[in-house]
C-alpha cells in the first residue's frame, strides 16, 4: 500500500507523513529531504541551480539515502550526516529552483519508485500522487492558509534559535507556492482522486488520525 501526501511548503506534510506512518507501523520516504540534499550539495560544491544537467549528473554522483529511526529519518550522502544542514535557510530559497528541472525530477522520481515498489510506505512531496505513484491506494492532498503556513514555518526557525522575520517568511512561502504550481515539470496538483484536507487550525493528531483512518479503510 502506497499513502501519498501531496502539498504546498509548510502545509506539515512531512510532520504529518512521518506520524501516519508510525500509526500504521509502515515505512516512510521523505522525498523532499532528497531535493533539499541535492540543493545543500549544489551549493556546497559550486553547481548552479539553473543548470538542471548537471543537476541530475551531481545526482547521479552524490545518491542520497534516508535511513528510517526512532529518532526520525537521517538524510545522509556519502556518509556524511545533513539531516540538519538541509533544513537551513540558503537551502529552503534554491530548493524549488532545483526541484523544477525536468533532469532533476527524472532522476528522482525513479529513485523514488524503486524505493517504493516493495512494501508498504507513506510518501510525501509535490507530486506524488499525481506523477511518482497515480495509483497509489491512498491520495491526500495536504494544505493551509498561507498565514498559517507561514506561521509555522517561523516558529519552527525561531526554535531553532534563528533571528527570522514573518513577512520575509510569508512571501518565500507564496513564491514557493507560484514555483511549485507553475513549473513545466510536475507542477503542484490536486492528483486525480485525492482528498484534499486543510490543516489550518486544525491540530495534527486529527489531520494523522483521518489519514490512518483513510488507509485503515482501504485495507479492511
Amino acid at each position: 500500500m502506497i499513502v501519498a501526501i501531496d502539498g504546498p511548503a509548510g502545509a506539515g506534510k512531512s510532520t504529518v507523513a512521518r506520524a501516519v506512518a508510525q500509526a500504521l507501523g509502515i515505512g516512510y520516504l521523505d522525498t523532499g529531504a532528497m531535493y533539499r540534499a541535492l540543493t545543500l550539495v549544489a551549493l556546497r560544491t559550486g553547481v548552479p541551480t539553473g543548470d538542471g544537467p548537471a543537476l541530475a549528473e551531481l545526482a547521479r554522483e552524490h545518491p542520497v539515502h534516508l535511513e528510517n529511526g526512532p529518532a526520525g529519518v537521517r538524510v545522509i550522502i556519502r556518509g556524511d550526516d545533513v539531516t540538519t544542514a538541509i533544513r537551513e535557510a540558503d537551502v529552503t530559497g534554491a530548493v524549488s529552483e532545483v526541484a523544477a528541472h525536468p533532469d532533476v525530477r527524472h532522476e528522482m522520481v525513479a529513485r523514488q519508485r524503486q524505493v517504493m515498489e516493495r512494501g508498504d510506505w507513506v510518501c510525501d512531496g509535490r507530486d506524488i500522487g499525481s506523477v511518482v505513484f497515480p495509483g497509489a491506494e491512498v491520495k491526500v492532498f495536504l494544505t493551509a492558509s498561507v498565514d498559517e503556513r507561514a506561521r509555522r514555518r517561523h516558529a519552527e526557525l525561531v526554535a531553532r534559535g534563528e533571528v527570522v522575520d514573518l513577512r520575509a517568511i510569508r512571501d518565500d512561502v507564496e513564491r514557493r507556492d507560484h514555483a511549485d504550481s507553475s513549473r513545466a515539470a510536475s507542477p503542484l496538483v490536486v492528483a486525480d482522486g485525492a482528498t484534499v484536507v486543510d490543516t489550518t487550525g486544525i491540530g495534527i493528531d486529527a489531520v494523522v488520525a483521518r489519514i490512518a483512518g483513510m488507509a485503515r479503510e482501504v485495507t479492511a
